[in-house]
């Protein structure tokens, strides 16, 4: 049988075909935005264009050090400019980067250093006491090199050298490559799962990218956010917004400790329009008596978890907070779920405009499918708001699996699909609502 038109001749090539990658967020802004605000940190101001520099000398440092593809690098600080530079400059050279949660205890850290095959350690000196008995624990040693940043409390110096020092002695015009597998490994993230060894979640360019662009189009994100980082980007990248703000030409906020003085004194001093809180952060500014005095102009607000009670719907937007409830798990990159709003909602009684904000809403545009139904079967469940099931995805934001856990790995796709864990109910409009968690493997 003869080959049809469109099967000859046009073929993939250099001019037609790029692999998708975060990367190639960081480099336009740095082109078409290199004097805007990337990052403020206390009285740090960093532009795109030092930022992108920053991120390529990191990236070079790492490669005078033998880090290449598929090498992992791991991080533990706060929200601080390191691990932002290393949401580029590792996956820069082909490395895979591996945020660690700081809050771990010191059995858990070792075993994912090793487990993660970490060859570098960037680690904040406020973690040096946990660190240094992970340390003690770990079959590997690697390279370790210290955050010696002025404002943690205490601690102590761990490794080699500094990373400022570090960065120095990387190529500010270091020439990276986008990796040539747009499926190539860009980070590792590490769930606690329902027993035994944490999991080690990971995630691809392609999911990365097409993650950040999500995040724009379920919050209606607009160019140039200024956003405040109260969520860890230690957490599943950070929902992906390190790249997200890439994409927009955003502003990051960083800050150390969070607090509702310090969220509120970020909002009045740098403009913030955005900032993902978890319901216990939602809580704890409606419970400040200063919020209306310090809110002059509506901030969006990103939640997740299990969704804030109506009276703290209602208390944060009477305040000037405008909440989208999202959910996802580490496995799907994050949110992959948002309670996107109808304008005809805004009719609505309060009571009732909350119930709608409480529910975990619909698919993100980058998911390609969603839907809750019987875990043996797959059959999908009634969408009558009441007939449970378990909540399923599908789509290029789901992880590539599990490292070195191809029994987990299998039983988690399942039939072709991701399963959660999850149960919920769908309603006639398609909006998820859950309404149990078996698994701690979540947002």
């Amino acid at each position: 049988m003869s080959l049809k038109a469109f099967e000859t001749g046009l073929d993939k090539s250099a001019a037609n075909y790029v692999p998708l990658s975060p990367l190639s967020f960081m480099r336009r802004t740095a082109d078409v935005y290199p004097d805007r605000a990337a990052l403020v940190y206390g009285e740090q101001v960093i532009s795109w264009r030092e930022a992108y520099t920053r991120a390529r000398r990191l990236a070079s440092a790492l490669r005078m050090h033998g880090i290449g593809k598929n090498d992992t690098v791991a991080i533990m600080a706060p929200n601080v400019p390191a691990i932002f530079d290393a949401h580029f400059g590792v996956p820069m050279v082909g490395a895979v980067l591996n945020t660690i949660n700081p809050r771990l205890d010191a059995q858990t850290i070792a075993f994912i250093l090793d487990h993660g095959e970490a060859e570098v350690l960037i680690t904040d000196r406020e973690f040096a006491e946990v660190n240094r008995e992970a340390l003690s624990k770990c079959s590997r040693k690697p390279l370790i090199i210290d955050i010696d940043d002025l404002s943690a409390d205490g601690g102590e110096l761990l490794g080699e050298m500094s990373y400022e020092d570090f960065l120095e002695s990387g190529d500010p015009k270091y020439a990276w490559d986008l990796p040539i597998d747009e499926w190539d490994a860009i980070s590792l993230s590490y769930t606690s799962g329902t027993a035994g060894d944490p999991r080690g979640v990971v995630y691809h360019h392609r999911g990365a990218y097409l993650s950040a662009l999500g995040n724009v189009f379920a919050w209606d994100m607009n160019p140039h956010p200024v956003y405040l980082w109260t969520l860890p980007m230690s957490h599943c990248n950070g929902w992906c917004f390190p790249w997200t703000l890439a994409a927009m030409a955003g502003t990051s906020v960083c800050m150390r400790q969070v607090s509702t003085s310090s969220i509120l004194d970020a909002i009045s001093s740098h403009r913030v329009t955005h900032f993902c809180g978890m319901p216990d952060v939602l809580n704890m500014l409606v419970n400040n008596n200063s919020v209306e005095r310090c809110i002059p102009y509506p901030v969006r607000v990103m939640t997740a978890s299990a969704p804030p009670s109506a009276a703290v719907l209602q208390k944060m937007d009477s305040n000037g907070f405008h909440v989208t409830n999202v959910y996802g798990l580490t496995e799907t990159h994050g949110p992959a779920v948002s309670c996107l709003w109808h304008v005809e909602w805004d009719l609505l009684p309060p009571e009732e405009k909350a119930e709608k904000k409480s529910r975990q809403g619909v698919m993100y545009p980058t998911l390609e499918n969603l839907m809750v139904a019987d875990t043996e079967t797959l059959e999908p469940m009634p969408k009558d708001g009441t007939a449970v099931g378990e909540v399923m995805f599908q789509g290029n934001i789901v992880m590539k699996g599990y490292l070195k856990n191809p029994e987990a790995t299998k039983d988690a796709f399942g039939g072709g699909w991701f399963h959660s864990g999850d149960l919920g109910v769908w309603g006639d409009d398609n909006y998820i609502l859950l309404k149990d968690r078996s698994k701690n493997m979540r947002i």
